[in-house]
């Protein structure tokens, strides 16, 4: 990739581009490693952002204040230069991450194509979207004063109908373009088509500008997808493509390898804080640990190290673990063939480890076998065991097919973000990404609630 490879000079990045990027082509940066990384990982805070509140249903103008916010507070740096630089190498580093697969391609040219349409909106002045405009080169003149006076009325009546608009005047600058490069605005019935051409006022051309940014995108990324596979990937084997790899399945928050504001919870807490404060995968494990006297590796891994968060001392864990295994397996085959695995968890065997609690997205794309009980349930339960669960911790019918939508819809974190404010009342504005996330903000919750209890 020609922004880490270039040993050239870098050009001033004035000179490469405006403050508001095409990507039309990788420019000659030189990047560090470390920041290969990370500022891929900030552009895919803001991406994921983006993500959550598309998916929560976020009106327009709460996207524009969502995007303002996500770019401020993980991309700002103190230079102007520096931020362009840094959004050039960051989409140049994910548009490698997301071009393997169709289904990465498609989030990625989604999620980009949205930031690009409130960035656009958000320029500070009509001037500066004609010179984006002019750096895509879009083959469009505007309408003479002759040719508006001639629409006028069928323009003003437009105007009226979708309200919220100025009404058209002889400054307002209009384009002519064919009807079908501006889908959006067509469908919405927002402007003014005569003999195959839409009348598009300058407020609306954010909509001829994202489909031409799309359309690049698009095609750009299978580009991409070509050269990763032919040469990048074996070429970088031990350098980029370990990190390529697994951006698009890290987990960007808190690890939670130690126990946040609640120091810890005690032998005796357990049964009352996994029933007010577990989330349904844990809840899930801790039914069936109480029910079988048993789980699997891949369940002892996830309730295990969750429990660690969320602060059971290595003590009182070996004796939670005993107390249930001995029932099935007997107190010395205990000693002999699981104790080791939880000291390890804690970091007291083996390489000595600190080992963190698993996030949602780990527990998401793991594959439990037959006789698992780990993994996220609003993923791999049947839709009736689902909503027998929900109905378990209390989800009412209402909140429940609001879940279930979005389990359908394959957003399992927005479904476990819904449990969450079904059960507590309360909203989730961040929603959730970690167990361990679920289990603090549930705590501060009921503290808030029962200060005394």
């Amino acid at each position: 990739m020609e922004i880490v490879r270039s040993q050239k000079r870098a050009p001033a990045v004035a000179d490469v581009v405006s403050s508001l990027p095409l990507y039309r082509s990788a420019p000659e940066l030189q990047v560090r490693l470390e920041d290969f990384e990370l500022f891929a990982i900030d552009r895919l805070r803001v991406l994921k952002g983006i993500s959550d509140g598309l998916s929560r249903g976020k009106k327009p103008d709460e996207v524009e204040t969502l995007v303002r916010d996500l770019w401020k507070s993980n991309m700002s740096l103190p230079q102007a230069s520096e931020v362009i630089k840094k959004d050039i190498i960051s989409h140049f580093v994910l548009r490698l991450v997301y071009c393997r697969t169709e289904e990465l391609r498609k989030w990625f040219l989604s999620m980009e194509t949205t930031l690009f349409r409130y960035r656009f909106r958000l320029l500070e002045s009509s001037e500066a979207q004609r010179a984006v405009m002019a750096e895509f080169d879009l083959p469009y003149k505007a309408v003479s004063h002759a040719e508006f006076e001639n629409v006028k009325e069928k323009l003003i009546q437009v105007a009226r109908s979708i309200g919220g608009q100025s009404v058209p005047n002889a400054d307002t600058i209009f384009y002519k373009v064919p009807f079908e490069e501006v889908p959006e605005l067509v469908a919405g019935r927002r402007v003014f088509i005569l003999k195959g051409y839409a009348y598009v006022a300058m407020n609306q051309v954010a909509s001829l500008v994202v489909t031409r940014f799309r359309s690049h995108l698009s095609k750009a990324l299978v580009l991409t997808n070509r050269k990763w596979t032919s040469t990048i990937r074996e070429r970088e084997t031990d350098r980029l493509t370990p990190i390529v790899e697994s951006l698009s399945t890290s987990y960007l928050g808190p690890d939670y390898s130690q126990p946040r504001e609640f120091a810890e919870i005690s032998l005796k807490d357990i049964d009352q804080v996994a029933k007010s404060s577990f989330p349904l995968c844990m809840r899930h494990l801790f039914e069936k640990l109480r029910e079988d006297h048993h789980l699997k590796h891949g369940g002892r891994m996830q309730f295990g190290l969750f429990l660690k968060g969320v602060g059971l001392k290595l003590d009182d864990a070996l004796a939670f673990w005993k107390s249930e295994f001995s029932r099935k397996v007997g107190a010395e085959r205990f000693d002999k063939e699981y104790a080791y695995g939880i000291r390890h968890n804690y970091g007291k065997e083996g390489k000595r480890t600190d080992y963190t609690p698993y996030s949602c997205q780990k527990i998401i794309s793991s594959t439990p076998g037959v006789g698992d009980h780990h993994g996220c349930p609003f993923r791999h339960f049947s839709e009736e065991n689902l909503r027998a669960a929900l109905g378990k911790m209390g989800v009412g019918n209402r909140p429940m097919e609001d879940v279930m939508d979005k389990v359908r819809n394959r957003h399992y974190q927005l479904a476990c973000t819904l449990t969450f404010e079904a059960v507590h009342g309360s909203s989730c504005d961040a929603g959730i990404n970690h167990p361990n996330q679920y289990f603090i903000d549930s705590q501060k919750l009921l503290q808030k609630n029962n200060p005394t209890s």
